[in-house]
């Protein structure tokens, strides 16, 4: 990023470069194009002129992107950014963050996907960006762990394998997670996306119940019944066959939760 100033003295130029760069002047680098000059009695007087360069984080150039989408969204909001080991969590904080939100948070998982590609164009090197406005991650993933444990108790009670209804990887994988802390249930990712869910089934299988006899009698086995094909087997599409086939999410762990957005 490179842009020109010009100010009465050359410090009062560099000033305006760092407000406009949003960040301190050690970061940018300064040429001086044409210094000031004082004249004589008001006469000859010239204004600084400099080329101020500066190149932005890629938090920043994601965070950049963001309050552009917010401004044609017409959402005003402050930004926060806070870096760790791999990528920087950027917080949208406002009055009217429920539209950056949005449905179970696809708006914001939107946004997140756009800031991301426009933060790693230039880089190989993969920088994770994780947007969240007022909280929402924290809470939507202890909503997602408490109805994956919900769901794994009425599983292990019945038997019955249970599907959930689609979601994105990310909440795919909180849910494979709190599953996998689970004794007795397992859990796999079925379908194509963006209808893609997840299955939690018993490792045991459906529990066998017992039919009751009359009194001093004897329970009776249930007569097990062998599957039978069903005409419509033969009709199954190849979308319908790889509909069932576990994709790579289904093995990851706790620790990659928030794993890099696979284009």
């Amino acid at each position: 990023m490179k842009k020109e100033f010009t100010a009465n003295t050359v410090d009062e130029a560099k000033e305006l470069a760092a407000a406009e760069f949003g960040t301190e002047m050690s970061r940018i680098t300064f040429t001086v194009l044409e210094e000031e000059k004082k004249g004589f009695l008001g006469f000859g007087k010239t204004d600084a002129r400099i080329l101020a360069e500066f190149e932005p984080s890629k938090a920043e150039t994601a965070a950049e992107y963001i309050k552009a989408i917010l401004s044609c969204m017409d959402i005003s909001a402050e930004l926060s950014i806070t870096e760790n080991e791999d990528g920087a969590v950027i917080d949208i904080t406002g009055d009217t963050t429920g539209a950056v939100i949005g449905r179970r948070g696809e708006t914001l998982d939107a946004i997140q996907y756009l800031a991301s590609m426009c933060a790693n164009r230039s880089d190989k090197e993969y920088y994770r960006i994780t947007l969240d406005s007022c909280g929402y991650r924290e809470k939507r993933k202890a909503i997602l762990e408490d109805l994956a444990r919900k769901i794994s108790k009425t599983v292990l009670r019945t038997g019955r394998t249970s599907t959930l209804e689609p979601m994105n990887p990310y909440e795919r994988r909180i849910i494979h997670a709190a599953v996998s802390e689970i004794e007795g249930v397992t859990s796999k990712s079925v379908g194509e996306e963006p209808y893609r869910k997840v299955v939690i089934s018993s490792v045991n299988g459906r529990p066998e119940h017992r039919q009751g006899g009359r009194k001093g009698g004897y329970d009776r086995p249930r007569k097990r019944r062998e599957p039978q094909a069903h005409s419509m087997d033969l009709m199954k599409t190849s979308f319908e066959k790889d509909y069932k086939k576990p994709k790579p999410e289904d093995t990851m762990t706790e620790g990659e939760l928030y794993g890099k957005i696979e284009l």
